[in-house]
């Protein structure tokens, strides 16, 4: 097999610039949105004690050595959301970044090791202002890349449509045939055999060792991404409390939480929360998801204490992370991430 030629290539690098160029005003035009509504853009440190407790985020390690000698092991952030958190309960109201991230384990036409989010937050302010920044988000990459059409893979998708909001319970239902609020108790809890006999009847391979939440994983993707953001973006909101480690139960309904996913021609573009703010609550969710890491992985990341102790004062907030090259790609045409990017890493 013949190897594809390095992405500094001239002649490679010739056929990326157009779409390079467009990344450009992109960037530009969103950092112009968020200043015209008095949002302060912040820089969030990317060594952190703890890469983020996610039990499938897979992190850089590093280590900090001190001029004693001792050493200090560290990590690459998944995410500036522990840092940006600290800064609400210190003050901030309305802020965003836009910088690099790293996820190890992460390779493909839509993943990169090292790749660029932009997160923000509205102190003070529901969920629903996020996904009202979402559409308007759409269309300013649109503008910015003068289309009028998000296209990948053969699938559109119009950004200055109203986007459709679906909760994941009619997802299930409608593109999977599957009860999921069935599979959960008035609490939350879920009952894993009960959706492990509904995923078998539709063709879901299951094995013994899956939990609930790799079977969930599974049926939203073989069955129900593919079609979302369609012809329109589509919100993917109210997410079972169990698959919502960061964010607060939706008032009325403890089986849910108040997180939504952005799609656009069947890729995720972002991932929103009300924010979870009590301490014990997000401790113990923590724990829960790296017990569930080391019985995956056999590994687990420590708790940013800092961060658990900046919940106590953190005021409520709503939040969000978007995957500012998978909007790039999208707005471009591009067909795939590292087309976008301008020093891809080496594979």
């Amino acid at each position: 097999m013949t190897r594809a030629s390095p992405w500094w290539t001239p002649h490679v690098h010739a056929d990326r610039r157009p779409f390079l160029m467009k990344r450009g005003r992109i960037k530009a035009a969103v950092h112009n949105w968020f200043q015209q509504r008095d949002f302060v853009e912040v820089e969030c440190g990317i060594v952190q004690v703890s890469p983020g407790n996610e039990a499938h985020l897979h992190a850089f390690a590093t280590e900090r050595v001190f001029p004693d000698g001792t050493r200090q092991p560290l990590y690459l952030h998944t995410s500036p959301e522990f840092a940006a958190k600290k800064l609400l309960a210190a003050g901030e109201s309305r802020i965003y970044t836009l910088g690099p991230v790293f996820r190890n384990r992460e390779l493909g036409p839509r993943h990169a090791c090292e790749f660029t989010m932009l997160e923000w937050y509205r102190a003070a302010e529901p969920y629903e202002a996020l996904m009202r920044d979402c559409a308007e988000l759409l269309a300013v990459a649109a503008d910015a890349a003068e289309t009028r059409r998000f296209t990948h893979r053969g699938f559109e998708s119009d950004p200055f449509a109203e986007p459709e909001r679906v909760t994941v319970a009619e997802a299930f239902l409608r593109h999977a045939g599957i009860d999921l609020l069935a599979t959960l108790d008035a609490n939350g809890s879920a009952d894993r055999d009960a959706l492990a006999a509904q995923a078998t009847a539709i063709g879901i391979r299951i094995v013994f060792d899956d939990s609930w939440s790799d079977i969930f994983s599974r049926i939203i993707a073989e069955k129900v991404e593919p079609n979302l953001g369609q012809g329109r973006p589509t919100v993917l909101c109210e997410y079972p409390v169990v698959e919502a480690a960061l964010a607060r139960p939706k008032a009325g309904d403890p089986r849910v939480a108040e997180r939504f996913e952005l799609y656009c021609c069947g890729v995720e573009l972002a991932n929103g929360f009300g924010e979870l703010t009590d301490p014990a609550e997000q401790r113990r969710r923590f724990v829960a998801e790296m017990d569930e890491k080391e019985r995956v992985y056999g590994d687990r990341y420590p708790l940013d204490e800092d961060f658990l102790a900046a919940l106590a004062i953190m005021p409520e907030a709503s939040g969000i992370a978007l995957g500012f090259d998978r909007l790039v790609m999208l707005a471009t045409g591009a067909p795939r991430l590292d087309v976008v990017i301008w020093t891809p890493a080496a594979e």
